[in-house]
């Protein structure tokens, strides 16, 4: 196992783009620490100057309290699993996994050892003498981690390696990942661009935002407290409802965030009136996207058999303790911060 420390990155190419200005992160050994953001925000060229497959243009890289900012990627005690598997399609997948092994001129022994505890830990014991071409792509997958497992790396550095899954497949590949790492307690860092990935995985997720990092933290820490705007509207599936104008203004706030599962709907009355748009029913949970007058477009998290319709007139109540209210910077405001109008029940309030 081993820590992962970035001082005083940045990255420019070519002399004139910089994508990456001045980062400082530090992974903690054992963790499963997840970077995402949108594409383009520098995640997958940091995990790579990790990996050593792109140069440093200012700053340093340890990993294990080693300085590794010019070493080769194979001096860095890492391995490295991508999008595309990278199998050799004439080869079995005993013979995938054990070929870094063979190039190193590994024991026969050592090496049919390594393979068969690979196989164990990701249930390819029976694949062993299988070509890719025979194997599902969740298998090729595992074939990809089983040869990065065997170099008994310090930290797995793993990109975008579920984008090419379908939605099952990537969804019984999160949970064979969280168990394998449970069970090596090896460092792991893993780039993403979606979200649900992240808060699935990970110990700590890296929020990051053309080339710097917003926020950082555990899953549910960013999830309750975003501490900018593009945090609040980043992190979450359905994502934050965020609202400006008087109403936000009324509180102190250039923009107002309120998760799905925090507004509450009565035929009745509330506090804003909207006009269903669209019911979207997913089984047990149900989303309403509503449009309204006073906020502007709002999703509402019910339960999956909720009878509405579209057209149909609610009435929505936020949680006056789950507002998050952020100023013109997007930056938080201070707890205690958020005002509440003494007219706020007078003019709001629909009957």
């Amino acid at each position: 196992m081993a820590e992962v420390t970035l001082r005083d990155i940045e990255k420019t190419f070519h002399g004139k783009t910089t994508v990456i200005p001045d980062l400082n992160l530090h992974i903690e050994d054992g963790s499963f620490t997840v970077l995402v953001g949108p594409s383009g925000c520098g995640k997958s060229t940091l995990l790579r100057m990790i990996a050593g497959l792109e140069t440093v243009t200012q700053g340093t890289i340890t990993i294990g309290g080693e300085d590794v900012t010019t070493a080769e990627p194979s001096d860095r005690d890492i391995a490295m699993v991508f999008q595309s598997y990278a199998l050799y399609p004439h080869m079995t997948v005993a013979r995938n996994i054990d070929f870094g092994m063979r190039l190193a001129k590994v024991p026969s022994k050592e090496r049919e050892a390594k393979v068969a505890e690979a196989a164990r830990l990701l249930n390819l014991e029976d694949l062993l003498e299988r070509k890719p071409a025979e194997l599902s792509g969740g298998q090729r997958q595992r074939v990809a981690i089983g040869r990065a497992i065997v170099r008994s790396p310090g930290v797995f550095l793993f990109d975008e390696p579920l984008s090419n899954l379908d939605a099952s497949l990537r969804n019984r590949m999160r949970v064979e990942l969280a168990e394998l790492h449970q069970r090596l307690e090896t460092t792991m860092v893993y780039v993403t661009h979606d979200q649900v990935e992240a808060m699935t995985l990970a110990d700590c997720i890296v929020v990051m935002n053309a080339g710097k990092i917003e926020q950082m933290g555990k899953p549910m820490a960013l999830y309750q407290r975003p501490e900018t705007l593009f945090v609040a509207g980043f992190i979450g599936s359905p994502k934050m409802n965020l609202i400006e104008g008087d109403l936000a203004a009324a509180y102190g706030a250039t923009t107002l965030g309120i998760r799905p599962e925090h507004l509450e709907v009565s035929r009745e009355k509330g506090e804003w009136k909207g006009r269903v748009r669209f019911i979207e029913k997913l089984g047990a949970d149900a989303f309403a996207y509503i449009d309204s007058e006073q906020t502007g477009p709002l999703t509402v998290r019910l339960s999956g058999d909720v009878d509405l319709s579209h057209g149909d007139t609610l009435f929505i109540t936020p949680q006056q303790a789950q507002l998050h209210a952020f100023d013109a910077d997007g930056k938080r405001l201070p707890d205690g911060a958020l005002q509440q109008p003494s007219t706020r029940h007078e003019s709001t309030l629909y009957h």
